[in-house]
């Protein structure tokens, strides 16, 4: 009796997940409560995003008042980044392990702990301290919302729903220096925390109301934490950005960049090496043998490596080549910020209707003209014109951002849309953190041998040439994911 139970409740789950799927597919109601829901787990990742851009502009400030190098407030953003991609790696695992609910709650209370801390922080310790409890949250939040999407929104509104959580995504990073430039030069930086306590809040109220397990709780046997790759993925990004760290120090010919280039190459091998041989997996990794879903994953890793790379671009060129002030630099990047937001769940409407290929077609094609124009007026730059070459660029990558997931999440069925919401997760995740790492090491290395405004004209063309490549890359994909789809 005993060794029929298990057997007993697989089947029960495989025919409640017929069951559930046949229902998505048959309606194109979405609940309030679960429309709820998804409202307060994705704010609560907005708050974590917003708070951790909002903090770049408090840099100068924080270094004054607290006594610390750049090198070592810059650690509020490399080392919120770092947490948020390490924990984002668990989640394929903490997904089907534990209920939305629990890690609803979880999450919320690390970022109110986290808000807290950073408010009254008496130190850098403590306040650091802080950002790596909010880190928890929006490592934890962010998978959360999308699965909530995945697992409970009927399938022919996938994208529509997609669309608003890349809003999430992709404004708080831009509204973030706008955010926290005004309240830096109007009050204090202090209250940049002390302005999200409302809204989480509002927050707590909501998803303890609305978030429950329902089926996005997924418990299957024998599944065990691979604590070994998550300990070597976490060594292996970190690696990756404390090498181009070292290269914005001392330049791309230092030895300490080149010996950083060789552990990377080891401890990528060594990740490759345990994919295959482990006995235990962070993610389901046979996903990446759907050549569509490596495809979509190539898109999504480069349109936010783009994203965030510009959004440190552009305000660092407006206050040390135009002399803007931290305020104007954040309110340039807001226009862009609000069309972009627009014009995603206008995006996952149409693919909801229509398919992948007009949006991907269009969020490229929009990428591509902003990055060669900002390439080829580099040096006649104004506030006003990267104002606009920014809003282009916002509405081609919301256009095909929240779009390139949800068409990745239709070649994966079950339990392995957990693992592809981790691994998009955390890639989206490690490429905001890798993009600033290379941008803003091509500009530190330009300083070194020229003066800081001249260097930061030439270091801002070399990026823009650089992310154009990466971007036309992304075409190519595309394109062979059109190829591909009609061969099918």
């Amino acid at each position: 009796m005993t060794s029929r139970q298990p057997q007993q409740t697989q089947t029960q789950q495989r025919e409640q997940e017929q069951q559930t799927q046949q229902a998505r597919i048959g309606t194109s109601h979405v609940p309030l409560r679960t429309k709820l829901a998804i409202v307060s787990v994705g704010l609560l990742s907005f708050v974590g995003i917003l708070t951790e851009t909002s903090m770049n502009v408090t840099f100068p400030t924080l270094m004054v008042q607290m006594g610390v190098s750049l090198a070592t407030v810059q650690w509020l953003t490399t080392g919120y980044l770092l947490l948020v991609t390490i924990v984002m790696s668990t989640t394929a695992y903490v997904l089907k392990r534990f209920g939305a609910r629990s890690l609803f709650i979880f999450a919320l209370i690390m970022s109110v702990i986290g808000t807290v801390m950073c408010l009254v922080a008496p130190n850098f310790p403590v306040l650091l301290a802080g950002r790596m409890f909010q880190a928890c949250a929006t490592g934890i939040a962010t998978p959360l919302m999308y699965q909530l999407i995945f697992t409970r929104v009927p399938l022919q509104r996938i994208g529509l729903y997609t669309g608003f959580a890349s809003v999430i995504i992709s404004l708080a990073p831009a509204l973030g220096p706008t955010y926290g430039g005004v309240l830096t030069s109007m009050w204090s930086w202090r209250t940049i925390f002390s302005g999200v306590l409302p809204l989480l809040v509002l927050i707590a109220i909501a998803g303890l109301v609305s978030v429950r397990d329902g089926a996005a709780r997924q418990r299957p046997s024998g599944l065990a934490f691979d604590a070994v790759g998550v300990a070597l993925l976490a060594v292996t990004f970190t690696s990756v950005l404390v090498t181009f760290d070292a290269a914005g120090v001392g330049g791309w010919t230092a030895p300490g960049f080149w010996i950083g280039v060789v552990a990377c190459a080891v401890l990528i091998g060594l990740v490759a090496w345990h994919t295959k041989r482990g006995t235990r997996r962070i993610f389901d990794y046979s996903i990446l043998g759907i050549r569509a879903v490596r495809l979509r994953l190539f898109s999504y890793v480069g349109l936010q490596f783009i994203n965030i790379g510009m959004s440190f671009i552009l305000p660092l060129y407006a206050q040390n080549v135009l002399g803007a002030s931290a305020m104007q630099a954040g309110l340039m990047l807001l226009p862009g910020a609000l069309l972009g937001a627009v014009a995603s769940p206008v995006a996952g409407r149409f693919y909801d209707r229509h398919g992948a290929r007009g949006p991907l077609g269009l969020s490229v094609a929009l990428v591509c003209a902003a990055l060669a124009l900002m390439l080829a007026f580099t040096h006649s730059f104004t506030l006003v014109l990267m104002g606009v070459l920014y809003a282009l660029l916002r509405v081609g990558f919301n256009t095909g951002f929240g779009v390139t997931m949800s068409d990745a999440s239709t070649h994966v069925a079950g339990p392995a849309k957990s693992d592809l919401n981790s691994l998009f997760s955390m890639m989206q995740q490690f490429a905001g953190s890798f993009g600033t790492a290379v941008v803003s090491a091509v500009i530190s290395a330009q300083t070194l041998v020229q003066p800081a405004a001249i260097g930061a004209v030439g270091g801002s063309r070399v990026d823009f040439a650089i992310l154009l490549a990466l971007a036309v890359c992304m075409a190519a994909a595309v394109v062979a994911s059109f190829r591909l789809a009609r061969r099918d």
